[in-house]
């Protein structure tokens, strides 16, 4: 899958044209999440934000 992006250990990707809904994928150590662009997380997990 693509790295869009990279920061902090977060690691961002994303296929152009996987399947609906538009979403992304994180993962962060041990934690990953399927988030929609319109709605946030789907699936998964992630720390707050005083844990990054």
């Amino acid at each position: 899958m693509p790295e869009i992006s990279f920061f902090y250990g977060i690691v961002v990707t994303m296929f152009f044209n996987e399947h609906n809904p538009p979403h992304f994928h994180v993962k962060y150590g041990e934690y990953k999440a399927l988030i929609t662009i319109k709605d946030g997380i789907i699936t998964g997990t992630l720390p707050g934000r005083g844990c990054l």
